[in-house]
């Protein structure tokens, strides 16, 4: 099960305690936040990509939108996301629990800026109801990202 796959890599650091299972579906970012009773924004999807033959995942805010023209600017190719029936073998996780911790050892995490307005932000925990509340700090270091990077869009202001 995911979710205990996530509790066993979250202990790492003291924080698998910390995980909110819900009585409700969080797998969409609007269940998430009606859930936790925050605004979507806050919701930290995490999307899944191919990137030529190699998996990897970008968190970002719940409010935002990939765009395609940062995405290929930053991994110089088109943003190809997995397979709804492929993200769990990829990854580690399936659809709706899809989250940086305790995934397959060669996918590669990447921060969405967009995460970096909040002081805190709300991953889910490997199960289509869970989440847990983390800084951005806390999010780079126990979801052991590559680095932060610009790849999304809020809307018409961006």
């Amino acid at each position: 099960m995911s979710l205990e796959r996530a509790k066993r890599y979250l202990q790492q650091w003291d924080k698998d305690s910390q995980i909110k299972e819900l009585d409700v579906s969080s797998a969409t970012v609007e269940l998430a936040a009606k859930a936790l009773g925050i605004e979507e924004a806050r919701i930290a999807k995490t999307l899944a990509f191919m990137i030529h033959e190699s998996a990897v995942l970008i968190v970002a805010a719940g409010d935002t939108k990939i765009d395609n023209k940062k995405y290929r600017a930053v991994f110089g190719t088109k943003a190809r996301m997995i397979e709804k029936d492929l993200v769990e073998k990829y990854i580690g996780h399936a659809i709706g629990g899809v989250c940086p911790f305790g995934i397959n050892d060669e996918v590669q995490v990447y921060l969405d800026v967009s995460l970096k307005r909040f002081a805190t932000v709300y991953p889910a925990c490997g199960s289509s109801n869970s989440a847990i509340e983390m800084t951005c700090k806390e999010l780079e270091e126990i979801g052991r990202a590559e680095k932060w990077i610009d790849v999304c869009t809020t809307g018409a202001s961006d």
